[in-house]
């Protein structure tokens, strides 16, 4: 059987500026993509930006919608210093702050931003479990 990669797929209101956001503001590695669609690598996922009308389109359902969707994204990392270096990065690049990253009742530390379409991510460190690629 071939490995199989997960993707999560963002539909975007303005592709080149999410690009420039995930590529230059989060840091994330831009794999190469056709033009209509952008896919970065997350070491055993992919991040899938497209046009978010015509990703609804495409689901037929309508592009509009706002508040929580009930969905968001996880991005774990190594130590607390790197969820604050990446909540930074993540405002620097024009992203808005929904919950400061702090210490959580689980015992790990998080904090929460949207992007520049709105999608929530969690950045995360959980020191009780590493959730990722293993080092070699």
């Amino acid at each position: 059987m071939k490995p199989r990669i997960s993707m999560v797929t963002l539909g975007v209101s303005d592709l080149a500026r999410a690009v420039e956001f995930y590529q230059t503001g989060v840091g994330l590695p831009k794999m190469e993509s056709p033009p209509e669609v952008a896919f970065f690598n997350l070491d055993g996922s992919w991040l899938g930006l497209f046009d978010r009308k015509s990703l609804a389109d495409e689901a037929m359902i309508s592009p509009e919608g706002s508040g929580y969707s009930g969905f968001n994204i996880a991005h774990n990392v190594a130590s607390e210093a790197e969820v604050d270096e990446v909540m930074d990065q993540a405002s620097a690049a024009g992203a808005s702050i929904t919950k400061p990253a702090e210490k959580t009742s689980w015992g790990g530390y998080s904090g929460y931003f949207k992007d520049l379409d709105g999608h929530l991510w969690e950045v995360a460190h959980n020191p009780h479990s590493w959730v990722g690629p293993e080092d070699k």
